[in-house]
């Protein structure tokens, strides 16, 4: 299910709304809890955080790389249009522009910010960014995201705050990551 969620969340541009930072956050404060402590269903288990780490990271990369294909097959298809206001090709060849000189940074920065995370593959893949370069990038960002926020609440899991209002946590978390969209636009406006 884990795999799903974050998949789908970076895999699929329809999906930006699902949870991605709070729930790395989540399963890294659960995989340091003591399963009885977590009152499990008959059956039911917490992998270890290097064993949940390796799914969330597998399912971050693979997600990037399914949307970066379909931008990539789509974007040449609806940008096609000389006419077009929104899907022109001349906002194409800008995306293209735009990739070869900050495709770098904007895939890992975009990794940190929700709803972004999820557009950003799939434009590299419009903008037609080399899939090699697009995968470098993309591995460092997926290590960097799953790496930081797994074993962020698997180490703050034992702390009395975490304890007592893990659903406060979790709205900080998601509060603090939605931060970078809206102080840029408020700058912009």
């Amino acid at each position: 299910m884990l795999f799903g969620i974050v998949f789908v969340e970076t895999g699929l541009v329809v999906m930006p709304f699902l949870p991605g930072d709070s729930l790395l956050f989540a399963v890294g404060a659960l995989c340091a809890m003591d399963p009885v402590e977590l009152k499990l269903p008959a059956g039911g288990f917490m992998p270890s955080l290097p064993v949940a780490m390796a799914l969330l990271f597998a399912a971050a990369l693979t997600g990037d790389c399914v949307n970066y294909a379909i931008g990539r097959f789509v974007g040449p298809k609806v940008f096609s249009s000389e006419s077009s206001w929104l899907l022109n090709k001349k906002h194409l060849l800008r995306t293209q522009l735009f990739y070869e000189k900050y495709g770098s940074k904007a895939i890992i920065m975009a990794r940190f910010v929700p709803i972004v995370r999820t557009f950003a593959p799939f434009v590299a893949g419009i903008g037609q960014m080399k899939f090699r370069r697009f995968i470098s990038f993309s591995l460092v960002a997926a290590t960097l995201w799953v790496g930081l926020l797994a074993p962020a609440g698997y180490f703050f899991a034992h702390n009395e705050i975490v304890k007592k209002r893990f659903d406060l946590v979790i709205l900080a978390i998601i509060f603090i990551s939605i931060l970078p969209c809206s102080s840029r636009s408020h700058a912009a406006g």
